[in-house]
């Protein structure tokens, strides 16, 4: 049995990693590609429950820190239960979201210290990293307003101030300028379509057969 891949999407709000996760998955699929989509936080029951605390909008403040450790809380269940699971079997995960943006949110976003979180990193993941990161890419403004149309902005992130998504995105640019080979930048600015196929091309790249 050959060895599943695993690919992580990423972005902020609104450049449209929903959809291309879901056309990434039907193109796989037609092409006889066993497929594991799933999310974070999230991608398992408890996982989910986990991310329902992250998110959601409460009379009580969530630090900084107790997010971070809620986000690794939710990534160790996910690993555990699904991920690791779905690789072991051959398939290709397609994760929306994963450690990259637990360094753009919680470390750009919130302030946090990146060494922190690659010490988590390792503790809950060990070796594991995705084969292959797509960032979809826009300027925040344009980004928010897409989020803003379909009716984005009732949990704790997408509420958040322009000025943190924008720390956000450096962070994010910032990581795939140090890991060319593992962070591909897609410009999100052109239709469905168009995002599609710079994202099978991305893959293509790879030389991955199926």
């Amino acid at each position: 049995m050959s060895a599943g891949r695993f690919i992580t999407i990423e972005g902020i709000e609104g450049v449209g990693k929903s959809t291309q996760v879901a056309v990434l998955a039907r193109t796989l699929e037609s092409r006889g590609v066993e497929v594991c989509v799933t999310r974070e936080p999230g991608g398992t029951p408890l996982a989910e429950r986990i991310r329902s605390l992250v998110l959601e909008r409460g009379d009580e403040d969530l630090s900084p820190i107790a997010e971070l450790l809620l986000m690794f809380a939710a990534r160790a269940v996910h690993l555990g239960g699904s991920i690791e699971p779905a690789l072991r079997a051959g398939r290709w995960v397609l994760c929306d979201r994963f450690t990259d943006a637990t360094y753009a949110y919680q470390g750009g976003g919130r302030g946090l210290d990146p060494a922190t979180i690659a010490s988590l990193e390792t503790w809950v993941q060990g070796t594991r990293r995705p084969d292959l990161t797509l960032l979809l890419d826009l300027p925040v403004a344009r980004a928010l307003e897409r989020a803003r149309r379909r009716g984005a902005g009732s949990d704790r992130f997408e509420s958040q101030r322009l000025e943190f998504f924008e720390r956000v995105r450096r962070v994010y640019l910032e990581r795939a300028a140090r890991e060319p080979g593992r962070i591909v930048v897609i410009d999100a600015a052109g239709t469905p379509d168009e995002v599609a196929a710079a994202v099978a091309r991305a893959i293509g790249e790879r030389g991955w057969t199926t």
